[in-house]
């Protein structure tokens, strides 16, 4: 299965944000709840969602990526030195 995750400013991934999916990895960036129902049924709630979701990875510098499994990035992530 694909994974999605986010890459920070300086090009490493983020495991603790890896997911299924793109929009489940916004869903642990945004702080406020959206509901995952709503999100895939409605397209004023999605641009509500996307519009809060735009604003955090501006402000970090961040972005979501498509990478290849879940169990791999998660490997990557705890071998980098802290």
């Amino acid at each position: 299965m694909t994974a999605w995750t986010v890459r920070d400013s300086n090009g490493q991934l983020l495991a603790d944000f890896a997911a299924a999916s793109r929009l489940d990895v916004g869903r642990k960036l945004v702080p406020a709840h959206y509901d995952a129902f709503r999100l895939h049924v409605s397209s004023s709630y999605r641009e509500l969602f996307d519009r809060a979701l735009g604003q955090i990875l501006a402000r970090k510098g961040w972005e979501i990526v498509r990478t290849g499994r879940l169990r791999a990035v998660q490997r990557v992530s705890s071998a980098r030195p802290t």
